[in-house]
C-alpha cells in the first residue's frame, strides 16, 4: 500500500508541477511543433535524467530537516508559507503565452535530448520547489521513505513530469485556440485555489498542533 501511495502521490505533485507554462514546456511546445513527436519524447527525456537527481537528493535533505526536532515547528509553518507562494506563483505566471517565445532557433543544432539535459541543468528553481514539496510531504507523512520505499516516491515524480509536459504541450498542439482559455482559467484561478485549500489544510494541522489544547 506504501507503494502505491507513494507512486501516486508523486505522480500528483511532479503532474501539477508540470503544468505551468514556463520555459521548459514553451521550448517542449516548439521541439513538438517543428520535429514532431519522437524529438520531443527524447527532448523529455532529458528533461527527467537530471530531474531524478535534484528529487531524489532533495528528498534526502528534507528528510534530514525533518528528523531535526528543533526544526519542526519551523518546518510546518513553512509548509504554510510554501504553498502560499506556489499558489501565487501559479497566478504570477498565467499571463505568460506561446506567441511570445520562439526560441528553438537557438537550440535547434543540438539533440533535442541533450536541449532537455541543459535546460533543466539551468533550473535552479526546482531545488528549492522540490524541497519545499518534499518537506511538506515527509512532514504530513503523505509519504514513506524508508529503505526502497523513497524509489518509488522518485519514479512517481518523473512518469508525473514525464506525462504531464507530454499532455499539456499535446493538448495546445491540438487545440490552439484553447490557449488563452487555458492560460485565462486553469493556471490563474483553478491551481492557485487547490494551493490555498492544501495550506488552509496546513493551517489547521499547525493550529491543532501547538496552539489547541
Amino acid at each position: 500500500m506504501k507503494v502505491i501511495k507513494n507512486i501516486l502521490v508523486g505522480f500528483l505533485v511532479s503532474f501539477i508541477g508540470s503544468v505551468p507554462l514556463g520555459y521548459l514546456n514553451f521550448i517542449g511546445f516548439e521541439i513538438y511543433s517543428e520535429l514532431g513527436i519522437k524529438s520531443f519524447i527524447f527532448y523529455l527525456l532529458g528533461v527527467i535524467s537530471v530531474e531524478v537527481f535534484v528529487i531524489y537528493f532533495t528528498l534526502i535533505f528534507a528528510n534530514q530537516l525533518v528528523n531535526n526536532k528543533k526544526l519542526m515547528k519551523i518546518i510546518d509553518f513553512f509548509a504554510v508559507f510554501f504553498l502560499l507562494f506556489l499558489g501565487y506563483s501559479f497566478y504570477a505566471h498565467s499571463n505568460q503565452t506561446l506567441e511570445n517565445h520562439n526560441d528553438l532557433e537557438k537550440f535547434i543544432k543540438y539533440s533535442p535530448f541533450l536541449i532537455g539535459v541543459f535546460l533543466n541543468s539551468i533550473n535552479f528553481l526546482q531545488v528549492p520547489f522540490w524541497t519545499g514539496w518534499n518537506l511538506y510531504l515527509i512532514n504530513g507523512n503523505y509519504i514513506a521513505i524508508e529503505k526502497r520505499l523513497k524509489y518509488y516516491y522518485v519514479f512517481g515524480t518523473l512518469v508525473g513530469t514525464f506525462f504531464g509536459m507530454l499532455a499539456l504541450v499535446i493538448i495546445l498542439n491540438l487545440f490552439p485556440q484553447n490557449t488563452a482559455s487555458f492560460s485565462r482559467y486553469i493556471v490563474p484561478v483553478i491551481i492557485p485555489l487547490f494551493f490555498v485549500v492544501l495550506a488552509l489544510i496546513q493551517m489547521y494541522k499547525v493550529y491543532k498542533k501547538y496552539y489547541k489544547k
